[in-house]
């Protein structure tokens, strides 16, 4: 396995919310998080989305952080 830039994969999220967990390989949970942030997109309409949809899209930059450190640090034990 591959070190992962944990600030790469902040950045990926930043742009689009899920991309950085599935560059550190989270093929699963990065989908999950693009359709939560397109059902967020959606529920823009019903104005709930504006509180949803940031929310979504930091939880996803700092998860996608966090999670290439701990994939790291699994790797350098």
């Amino acid at each position: 396995m591959d070190m992962k830039s944990a600030g790469l994969a902040a950045v990926l999220s930043f742009f689009i919310t899920g991309l950085g967990q599935i560059y550190n390989g989270q093929f699963m949970k990065g989908i999950i998080f693009i359709v939560i942030q397109f059902i967020n997109g959606l529920l823009l309409w019903v104005v709930i989305g504006f509180v949803t949809m940031p929310v979504m899209w930091l939880i996803g930059i700092i998860d996608a952080y966090k999670s290439a450190e701990n994939h790291n640090k699994r790797l350098t034990r």
